[in-house]
C-alpha cells in the first residue's frame, strides 16, 4: 500500500503541530489551501484532533504524531 495524496496531507498537517508542547494546539482557517482544510476535517472525523478546524491533538493524534515525527527524522537523516 502506498500512501494517497489525502493522506501524505493528513501527515503533513500532523506535523505542523508543535512538537516542543502538546499543551499548543493549530487552527486552520477556512481561507487556507482547500487540501490542508480537507485534510483537516479528515482527522477531525477520524479522532485524531478535537476540532474540525485543528485545535488539539487527541490521545490517538499524540501517538500518531510521534510515529509521523520517527518517519520524518528517518527519512531526512544523512
Amino acid at each position: 500500500m502506498i500512501y494517497s495524496q489525502e493522506m501524505l496531507d493528513e501527515v503533513n498537517l500532523l506535523l505542523k503541530f508543535p512538537f516542543d508542547s502538546m499543551l499548543q494546539g493549530i487552527k486552520v482557517h477556512h481561507d487556507a489551501d482547500p487540501k490542508v482544510v480537507a485534510a483537516c476535517q479528515r482527522l477531525f472525523d477520524k479522532g485524531v484532533i478535537d476540532q474540525n478546524d485543528g485545535g488539539y491533538l487527541t490521545d490517538l493524534g499524540r501517538d500518531l504524531f510521534e510515529h509521523a515525527q520517527t518517519l520524518q527524522l528517518a527519512l531526512s537523516s544523512k
